[in-house]
Formats: structure tokens, sequence, C-alpha cells
């Protein structure tokens, strides 16, 4: 009989218990739900990369990186005027970013760039636990991230924006080097103060160099990437100084600089320069009207292409103009009756509400220049104790408040008393002395240019560019004064006259039927009257009435056509007898170009200001050169600028001048000085064969600079200063005497007048003063004086260039274009400013300044 089988044992399943067996169905279902949800997720993100990575922007430009660069202007010798642009911005090869920027960078931005694929996984796992704890964080997007996102995309913060840039991250270290991407990082990023990129920001906060930055600026400058303007050490100095130990502490730990550097480093008192970021030298009217002609050619790429302009400045000229004119205009304003301060303010006594009162009246107050602004602390009449910028404290006493005297008196009004409170203006004495002063209301311009082709060598529009942008040196037109009558006198020569032409200074009427309005009885400036003398001594004592009978002997529309020659307009000088004291209207540029004919011996040139423009790597883009002068650009005969020049050399040796060449120890001075009625207008205007110069000073307001000023007492010390500083050792010219002349006696005329006679008197039959009519046989200027042969009259100016012909006369032949003749024409002192003749042909129009750009 069979026995019975054995009882069934019990499965692993039925031994588990139910608890267990319900986990096991759990964790089967969450993994399925987690690998479903991750195979979701694979899913979306695939999809997300399909239609994201075809919508990334095309990366291969920044193989080849050109960022937004400034437009900059330099000088001749290369130094930097101005800088236009939307961005700030010096272009700086990784080669060139010294290693120091770079570590500081490194350290406290992206300490394993060089070792990570652009995301840094450890990076962002150390940034998530600092967050956690509240601890200083790193930040977690790597430096090829801010690349990514800088470059191309917005500051945004969502999932969108983070995954384009972690895409576009990749990309990046895929197309290019890391040096390249640390390249374009160094020169990308905004660092407040409108600087973008290290080398603009070094200039911008430290005024030097990026290769000459320390590991203590180099850690201030790393700082500002997080957060430009809550880092920016001009704004907020002791945040920024914070951010700047730890930079010094972490590039410590990482290894870039030794416990002894990073000790020195944290000691270093940092010079922040604050206010208007300045230029080597003076020079805004300049570069203003450099900007001008570049847009015109340009547009908007003006301010992004990286352009680099050179001019024909010099940038020694161009600082002695500025500062000779400065003090011009200052030296005038010490004359002037105290104004009083610019503004009052109430001045707590807390003492930090105090300092912080002052920096707030002082921002809206800055300095200017040498003319800095001060904060009145307390003040009587022997002493003025004041504060400046920094907490800086001041003291006035003795000749330092001669100024201010009227505004210290007990009885001064309240607003102009100088009391606690007031803004005040100072200035630093050549005695390291302080002294009180007040900003200019006269304004002045200077403009300095080669006579031999015209390069505009310095040019000064005002007292400062910050407080009035009129550039009075090409857009002022004001009359000229008695610095006009050299162009009168030049067409008298033409009609007979010579030095020695005896006129009479005498007094003069004129009817209101030779006026056609008033009646006029013009005056000598001083009021008196010589009687008869030369015309030499005439001009170099500017009498009025000598140079009115000059005008009508030769004739109002004829000297009107004559003046169109040195480019002067003929409808801005009406034809009428005022023209003999220059009633007209003329700009400062345009005196220095009319003087110009005389200096380099009768040839017109037009200022020119550009010489090349580069793009940013230096190709050449536009090059210019003036044409030599020739008969084509002929104004005036040599013989005519060559007697011009006898006559202006007396004006600076004996006349109103003389203490031109008195105080400058050189006889090859020429030149006049001007003031018209009431002292409205002052000027001065005078060469160096080498260089011609013109100086104006008067108000935007036309008003009375005062009784006693003169053209030679306010402008001539201008044009002294300057020429004392251009011409060190430019050695000594004497213009040779050309063809056509004949000297007698010591006095030069010309060859075919010394024959006849010419005009040997002028007004001596008019003992009442009426001058002699044109056409007279005694002593007129129609005639010579024995009744002999009629003089020639003037010849017409030809085309719009203001050359003409030879006066067609005795011993004269009417010159042809291209003529050659011996002279000044073959003389190297016409060659251009550096000495050499340009490369083209000598008949060559001279084009305008904006022709420059035209192809």
């Amino acid at each position: 009989m069979p026995s019975d089988p054995a009882p069934h044992a019990p499965g692993p399943s039925s031994a588990r218990p139910a608890w267990q067996r319900f986990l096991i169905r759990v964790a089967v279902w969450l993994f399925g739900l987690a690998a479903a949800g991750l195979a979701s997720i694979l899913i979306i993100v695939a999809v997300a990369l399909s239609v994201a990575y075809p919508n990334l922007p095309d990366i291969s430009d920044l193989s080849d990186y050109r960022p937004k660069l400034p437009m900059r202007v330099y000088s001749a010798d290369g130094v930097l005027l101005g800088e236009f642009g939307e961005e700030r911005r010096n272009l700086t090869p990784i080669g060139e970013i010294p290693k120091v920027m770079k570590d500081a960078v490194l350290a406290i931005e992206d300490a394993r760039f060089y070792s990570h694929g652009g995301v840094d996984y450890r990076g962002l796992v150390r940034a998530a636990l600092a967050n956690l704890g509240r601890a200083k964080s790193q930040g977690a997007s790597t430096i090829t991230m801010q690349v990514a996102r800088n470059v191309y995309l917005s500051s945004e913060k969502t999932f969108t924006r983070k995954l384009y840039e972690v895409l576009l991250t990749f990309k990046l270290e895929h197309l290019l080097t890391k040096d390249q991407i640390l390249e374009i990082y160094m020169n990308q990023i905004f660092l407040g103060n409108r600087a973008y990129g290290f080398a603009a920001a070094s200039d911008a906060y430290f005024g030097k160099p990026l290769k000459e930055i320390t590991v203590a600026e180099a850690a201030m400058l790393a700082g500002l990437p997080k957060a430009p303007s809550a880092y920016n050490p001009i704004n907020n100095p002791t945040r920024a100084r914070a951010r700047q130990l730890y930079i010094i502490e972490r590039m410590e730990e990482n290894g870039f600089i030794t416990a002894a550097q990073a000790e020195e480093a944290k000691k270093q008192q940092l010079r922040v320069r604050t206010g208007i970021v300045s230029f080597p030298v003076h020079a805004e009217y300049v570069a203003e009207t450099v900007r001008q002609l570049v847009y015109a050619q340009y547009g908007d790429e003006t301010y992004t292409r990286g352009l680099n302009v050179y001019t024909t400045l010099k940038s020694g000229h161009q600082e002695a103009a500025y500062k000779a004119l400065r003090k011009g205009i200052m030296d005038y304003e010490k004359r002037q009756v105290y104004r009083g301060p610019e503004r009052f303010v109430e001045l707590p006594a807390d003492p930090k509400a105090l300092d912080d009162a002052i920096d707030d009246v002082l921002a809206e107050h800055p300095d200017n220049g040498d003319v800095m602004a001060a904060v009145v602390l307390d003040a009587n009449p022997k002493k003025i104790t004041a504060v400046r910028l920094n907490a800086e404290r001041i003291e006035i006493t003795g000749e330092g408040l001669r100024a201010a005297q009227s505004g210290l008196a007990e009885k001064a009004p309240p607003r102009t008393k100088v009391r606690r409170g007031a803004v005040i203006r100072v200035m630093k004495t050549p005695k390291d002395t302080w002294e009180i002063t007040q900003l200019p209301e006269v304004e002045g311009a200077f403009v300095a240019l080669d006579p031999r082709d015209g390069a505009i060598q310095a040019l000064v529009g005002g007292f400062d560019f910050n407080k009035n942008k009129f550039n009075h040196a090409t857009q002022a037109w004001r009359q000229p004064g008695s610095s006009f009558k050299p162009f009168i006198y030049s067409a008298a020569l033409e009609k007979g006259f010579s030095p020695t032409t005896i006129v009479n200074d005498a007094p003069l009427f004129f009817d209101a039927g030779v006026t056609g309005s008033q009646p006029w009885e013009p005056k000598n400036y001083d009021g008196k009257f010589e009687g008869p003398m030369p015309l030499h001594m005439a001009l170099a004592k500017s009498k009025n009435m000598v140079s009115i009978r000059v005008l009508q002997a030769v004739g109002a529309q004829n000297a009107q056509e004559w003046i169109t020659r040195f480019g002067f307009e003929a409808e801005k000088h009406p034809p009428y007898l005022t023209m003999a004291l220059g009633a007209g209207s003329v700009t400062p540029l345009q005196m220095a170009t009319a003087y110009s004919v005389f200096a380099n011996g009768g040839y017109r040139v037009n200022p020119w200001l550009i010489t090349r423009i580069t793009d940013h790597k230096g190709k050449v883009l536009v090059e210019s050169q003036p044409p030599l002068s020739s008969e084509a650009t002929r104004a005036i005969e040599p013989r005519n600028a060559f007697v011009m020049n006898r006559l202006l050399q007396e004006i600076t040796r004996s006349g109103t001048a003389a203490r031109a060449q008195a105080m400058l120890k050189r006889t090859d001075l020429y030149g006049k000085t001007g003031t018209t009625n009431d002292s409205i207008d002052t000027w001065f205007a005078g060469y160096q064969p080498t260089l011609a110069a013109v100086v104006w000073m008067g108000y935007d307001n036309p008003r009375s600079l005062g009784d006693r000023e003169t053209g030679g007492g306010l402008s001539l010390p201008v044009w002294i200063a300057f020429m004392e500083a251009a011409l060190k050792g430019v050695p000594v010219a004497e213009p040779t005497a050309p063809e056509g002349l004949v000297n007698v006696g010591g006095e030069w005329y010309y060859e075919e007048f010394a024959r006849t006679g010419g005009v040997s008197s002028l007004g001596m039959d008019s003992p009442s003063g009426a001058a002699s009519a044109p056409g007279s046989t005694s002593g007129g200027a129609g005639a010579t004086p024995g009744g002999g042969m009629p003089l020639p009259p003037l010849a017409p100016v030809s085309g719009d260039a203001g050359a003409a012909a030879r006066p067609a006369g005795p011993g004269t032949t009417p010159a042809r274009p291209g003529d050659q003749r011996p002279g000044p024409a073959q003389d190297r002192s016409l060659m251009n400013s550096d000495g050499q003749p340009p490369p083209r042909s000598p008949s060559e129009e001279r084009r305008s300044i904006l022709d420059l750009f035209k192809n």
C-alpha cells in the first residue's frame, strides 16, 4: 500500500508577510513610474533640443570677434584727443592682457575655467550647497556661460533662456579655444562708468593702461562684473573695498598670488578717478568737429566701427593754445567786479551731515579745470576758510582775497556777500597759495594753422567745452576791427601806394548825402590826429583816418572784390567806407586763413584737419594731403605779400603789437591788433612764416569789454604765450624779395611805380579833412602827383578759388594758369608742413574738408 505523499512545502511568496508583498508591489509601481517619467523627460528634452538647437544663433562670427568699438580721434603725433561711441571699449588681444588681471577674474568668476567643458558641475553643486548654507557663493555660471548670455541672450530668468544658455555654452566650447572665449569675456563685459572690457575699465577708474595694473587694482576691477553699480569704487567705495579684499583672498587660495603679495595688495591705497574723464590734451572742440565730419560720411557706424581718425593737430601746440587762452581770459576776469558766489547752502552743525551736504553741492558745481569749486565754512575781510572735494580744507588770505574784496565788505549786498555756505571758485597761484576767483562770462577763441598748406595745428573754440559747446573759432561771426586793415592796404598797393606814401591823419566828416543815412564823423582810437604821416607808420599806429582815406582812394567796390582773394565773403563786407575799420563779419578761422596768404607769399590755402582714417586694425580707409601751392591757387602777387610783410613786421616791432618782438626776441613776426567800437571785440592776427595764429575775445551777447581793453592788451598776450611755446627751436626766417620790386633808400617799391612815382601823398590838399576823390590830380589815388600815367585798375577775381591774374599795367603781364615765376613759388618754405611735396598734380584744386571723405 503506497505511503501518503509528503506535505507540500510553502513557497517564498506564501512565506512573506502580506505587508512585504505590498511594499514590493509599490516599489515595482514606483520604479515603473520613475522609468516612465524619466523616459518622458528624455523625450521632452529630446523634443526641446530638436526644436531649440536649430534656433540657436549662429556663433561662427565669434571666431572673428568684432565688438562695438568707439571712434577715437588722435593728434598728428598720436595723442588721444577724444572718443565717441555707444560702448567705451579698448579691444585687447588675450596675449596683451596681463596675467594678474586674468588671474583675478578667474579666481572670482571661474577658477576651473581651463578644466571644465563649459558647464562646471562641481561648481553647480558647490553653489547649491553654499546657497543652502547661506555662505558666500562663487556663483554657478561659468565664464563661457556668461559669454553666451552677454553676447547673445537677455538677462531674463526663465527656463527657456537657461536652456539656450547651456546649449550655447556647449556650442561655444566646441567652436572656440579657451583663450578665445576668455578674450571675448575680458573685452565684452560691462563694468560700469560706460566702460566695456577691462582695458577700458582700467582707464576709466584708474587712468592707466591695463598693462600697468597692480594686484590690488586688478582685484578691484574683477569685482565689477557681478554688479557694476553696487561694487563701483566711485559710487560705492565701501562695498567695492569689501569685494576687493575677498577677491584677493580667493587669488591666494587658488595659488595665483603668494601670502606676501596678498598682504601687500590689501594695504595698497588706490587712487580712483572721479569726475569727467579727461584726455591728455584739451582738444574738445577739435574732437567734436571731427565727429561731425566723420558722421557726415559714416552715419551711425561712426560710433561702433572702431574708426581711428588722425588729425593735423600738434598736441604740444594744442595744449599751449589751451593754456594761453584760458590764462588770458582769467587775467581779464581778475579785473572785473566780483559778481558773488554761485550759490548759497545751509550747512548743518553735525559733522556727518555737513560732509554729506558739501559733497552734494560740490557734485552740482564741478571743477572747471584749474578753476575749482569750494564751499565757505567761515569768511571775514582777512581770511576765508573753505572746503573742497574729499574734505580738503583751504585758507585764502592776503592777495588771494583781492578779487572778492567787495563781497567781503561789511555792507556787501546779500547776493554778493561771501559768507558761510557760499559756493565760490578758487585757483592755485604760482606760489602754491590759494586765491578766490569766479567763472568768466567772457569768451575767446584761438586757431593756428600752417600757412604753407592750411593744416590746422591748434584750435580752441572757447573757455571750456563743457560750459559752452559753441565753437567760437569756426562759428562766431564777429567784427574784425583794425585787424582787417591790412587787406585794404594790400589793395592799395595795387593802386600805386607804397609804404612811404604820405597820408593825412586829419579829421573826416561825411554828411547824410554821402553816407545815405546819418552823418558820420569817425575818430581815431586815442581821439588824436597827428597830421601827415607815411603809410607804414599809419598802419603801425592803426590810424583810422588814414585807413578811411586809403579805402576811399581805392574804391569800396574794388576793395570788396579784392578781399575775396583772401577767402572773405563779399556779402559779409558791404562796400562802404566803414569796411576800412573792419565793420564786416569774419570768423577767427577765416582770419587765420586770410593772414596765411601774406605768410606764404600770396597763395590761397584752405584749412584742413583730417589726414587719415583707419579701422581698428590699422587698415587705411581714407588718406588725404593738400596739393602743393601753385599759380592755380595764387591769390595775390608775391611782391604784394612781401611789402605787406614789411608793413606788418613794423607793427610787431614798434607799433601797437611791439611787445611781440620785444618778448619773443625774434624779428620774423608779423601781425595786426584789432579793437572794435566800444571794445566789443578784441583781436590779434599774426604769423611767423611757418605758423599763422589768431586770437579773439568778446562776449557771446556783444557788450563792451571795458574802455581800456584793446586787442594789444587782451588778445596779443595770448598770442605771445602760444608763440613762445610753439616757436621753440624754430629758426628765424626772413623772406627774400621777389621779382617786380626795387629797393630805393631802404624801402621797397613796385618796379613800375618806382619809375612813374605812384601815389606820393593823399589828403594833403584837404586841410578841412575832406578826402580827395579818386581821379583827382593833386595827391589823389586816381593819378600820379605829376598828372602822369593813370594807375592800373585792380585785377578781377577769377573763379571761386580767389586766384587772379597779375594786375595789367606798366611793367606787368597777365598771369596764366600754370605759370611758374621765380621767387617764393619755388621756396621750400611753401612745401607741406612735413617739408615734402604731396604726390599730386600741382594744378589740382584744393577740396573742402568734407570732400576728404568722398570717393
